[in-house]
This record gives structure tokens, C-alpha cells and sequence, in this order.
């Protein structure tokens, strides 16, 4: 992917052939084995990282006009820092490795033009002391480049490393997700998982994607789609595989013969009637030690309304014996709560976000300070609670 955007835009081939060592991570343009003199003055080696606008794999535009600087705090020849590209009040540090925000806009409107202004102009702030304490010495290296990379994405993920949390979305990486059942909620928990950078994601779901399924799913599917009565998976991985390069469609409900399609993965998230499936997943997701989230919602139309309770449940290694009592596997003629068969999109849609924020709880995205286990939404009263503390 990298490859291609360095050749498709004439602003990034162009810092390449003037010899800058670029790459692109995430969704980040950096500019390594850039030289700068440190407040000893002495001649180091540091990297320029800016953000990466893109309208698919076209820049854009740089926005903003700041870049990051990974080394000490650049200094003139004589080891005063560059006041021009100081952000704001003097860093603390100056003489510590670290990432310094730096900023030179070329005027008080414009902004740069392209990333070849953009790179270069730091580049050479940053570089021309150096030149000057030891003559000969340039960011422009002309090193090789860099291999086509294996990004499951068909095009860079910028959002991430925009606004910082690159580090904390690589932690998703290694995950291989099953979704056993994409409808109501399972097509939401695939959406958002999709703009992730697990590595595969299996869709496991038997049904046909049917009219009524159109108006609980993400997205808007034509008529013609519906006439073509396609397959549930086919129908989510044609649509998701423009974003990630690997959603595997398995059109196959879960019993004894099909199980094992849970071997491999890392993480299930299981979107599925109450009944005999269910609990054949959940028992194969134990056996293999795995982390699981199970989804349910059980709706009510009582005086002429809807109210209810949505439920995401989580298993892990470490706690396991609540899942008996939270999750129905009986068929839809128990007396569960979670058995009621009215489902709304929004509701699909909020059970399916609070089951991911939950993984990415589970994989330290985010701050868990209860580590709960199993919580609720209630309709009525917006009440979320809390159960099964870790």
C-alpha cells in the first residue's frame, strides 16, 4: 500500500527521489535519520513524523502545519534551541530524548501547499545546523524502500495516528475475531470491528439476508440486492471487504460439525439465538481457553411502547462461572427476558457498541477500572449497571 501511495502522488515521490528516507506507519509520514544538533552541540539523528491527510490514496492538503520530532529539542550551531519552530512556551527537557511538537507555518493563512513543502522545509530547519558543525552532513540519505507492507486495509488508516492513539489501536493487531450471527446486532459488532487492524475477521451465520434484515443492519442495500436473497456473509463481506482486506464469510449455523470453525481465532463475539448452537459455541470457546462476549436483548411492547434490557456478557480465562447464569440457552419458549424477538436498529446498534467497547476493554484499548464482567442497559431510565466484577 505504502508503495503505491509514494508513486500515485507526486508531492511523496518527490521527497523519495530527492533521497529523505520516508515512510508511512499508520496513518503517519515519517521522515527518519533527519540531523540536528543537541544542546551540547552535537550532531544526532532524529525523525520527523507528521500527520497524513488522504481523500482515499490522494493527499491532501497537510493539515495540520505542526509535526512531531523524536530526538532532543533541535538546536542552532552554537546549542540554543531553534527559537522558529519552538510550539508555544519552551518545551521542558529540551536535552532529553523525547517527542517535541514543532510548528512553522510558511504564512498566517495559507498553511503548506503539499507534503513536499511540508517535509522538506522541517527537514531543512531542523538539518542546517548540523551542516554547519559538520559540513556534508543532510537528511537526504537515499535509502531503499521499503517493501510493500501487509496492512489489512485496502487504504491507510489515518484516524488513529491523527489524533494519537496509534499505539494503543496496534494492540488490536494480532486479534482473529469470529462473529457467530450477523444480523441485528452482530452486522453492528462487524462494522465497527472492521475499522480495526485485527488481523481476520470470521463471519459465521447460515441466514439469508432477507428485507426485513435491511432495516437492522448497517448501510442501505438496493432493491436489487434483496432480490438476489444473498447470503447474510456474503452479503457483510462484500460490502466490508472494500475496507479490510480479510473478512471470511462462513455461510454455516454452528452445531457438532461446524464448531471447529472457532479454531484459530483469538476473540468471538457471539450474536446468536438462545439454544442448543449457542451453548455448542460456548462450550467449544471454553475448551480452547478462549475470551468470549455473548450479546442478548429483550424487548416488551407493553401500553404502547417498547422497553426492555440489553445484556452483553464476557467470558475469559480468569472467570468463567457466571456465563451459566447470565446466558439463556434454551429456545425462544423459556420465560428469559432475553428471549423476546423485537429488536431495534438503534438498540442493535448500542448492544453491539457496548459488546466492543467491552473487547477493547478486555485488550487494554481502554481504561478498566471495574473489569466487569457482565452489565445491562435498561431502556427505561437509561440505567447501566454493572455485575460480575473480575
Amino acid at each position: 500500500m505504502s508503495v503505491a501511495l509514494f508513486n500515485l502522488n507526486q508531492d511523496l515521490k518527490r521527497l523519495r527521489e530527492d533521497g529523505y528516507f520516508l515512510q508511512i506507519k499508520g496513518g503517519s509520514l515519517v521522515m527518519r535519520e533527519v540531523p540536528y544538533v543537541n544542546s551540547q552541540k552535537e550532531v544526532k539523528m532524529g525523525t520527523i513524523i507528521s500527520s497524513l491527510c488522504l481523500s482515499g490514496n490522494i493527499t491532501q492538503k497537510p493539515e495540520p502545519h505542526t509535526v512531531l520530532f523524536e530526538g532532543e529539542f533541535p538546536c542552532n550551531a552554537d546549542g540554543t534551541p531553534i527559537q522558529g519552530i519552538i510550539a508555544g512556551t519552551m518545551p521542558p527537557n529540551p536535552g532529553q530524548n523525547s517527542q517535541y511538537t514543532l510548528s512553522s507555518k510558511p504564512g498566517p493563512m495559507e498553511g503548506y501547499q503539499d507534503y513536499y513543502q511540508k517535509m522538506a522545509t522541517y527537514a531543512t530547519i531542523i538539518s542546517g545546523p548540523a551542516a554547519v558543525l559538520k559540513p556534508g552532513t543532510t537528511p537526504r540519505v537515499f535509502r531503499e524502500p521499503d517493501p510493500e507492507d501487509d496492512s489489512v486495509f485496502n487504504y491507510v488508516e489515518t484516524a488513529s495516528d491523527r489524533i494519537g492513539i496509534g499505539a494503543l489501536t496496534a494492540r488490536l493487531e494480532k486479534e482473529h475475531v469470529a462473529i457467530v450471527g450477523v444480523g441485528g446486532t452482530g452486522s453492528y459488532v462487524l462494522d465497527q470491528v472492521a475499522k480495526t487492524p485485527v488481523r481476520e475477521i470470521h463471519l459465521i451465520d447460515s441466514d439469508d439476508f432477507l428485507q426485513h434484515n435491511a432495516f437492522r443492519a448497517p448501510g442501505a442495500p438496493s432493491i436489487d440486492t434483496l432480490r438476489d436473497v444473498p447470503k447474510k456473509v456474503d452479503y457483510f463481506a462484500d460490502i466490508y471487504s472494500k475496507m479490510h482486506r480479510h473478512i471470511m464469510p462462513h455461510a454455516e449455523q454452528i452445531n457438532a460439525n461446524t464448531v471447529h470453525l472457532l479454531e484459530g481465532v483469538t476473540f468471538a463475539f457471539l450474536c446468536m439465538d438462545a439454544g442448543e448452537p449457542k451453548l455448542q459455541a460456548v462450550q467449544k470457546l471454553e475448551q480452547l481457553g478462549l475470551p468470549f462476549i455473548d450479546v442478548g436483548m429483550g424487548l416488551e411492547l407493553v401500553n404502547g411502547s417498547l422497553g426492555g434490557i440489553l445484556r452483553v456478557t464476557a467470558s475469559t480465562q480468569d472467570k468463567r462461572e457466571h456465563v451459566r447464569e447470565r446466558v439463556s440457552f434454551e429456545g425462544e419458549g423459556d420465560n428469559n427476558v432475553y428471549a423476546s424477538n423485537i429488536q431495534v436498529a438503534d438498540l442493535n446498534m448500542l448492544n453491539a457498541a457496548l459488546a466492543v467497547i467491552k473487547w477493547k476493554k478486555i485488550r487494554g484499548f481502554y481504561r478498566d477500572l471495574e473489569k466487569e464482567l457482565h452489565c445491562s442497559y435498561t431502556t427505561d431510565g437509561n440505567m447501566l449497571l454493572n455485575g460480575d466484577l473480575a
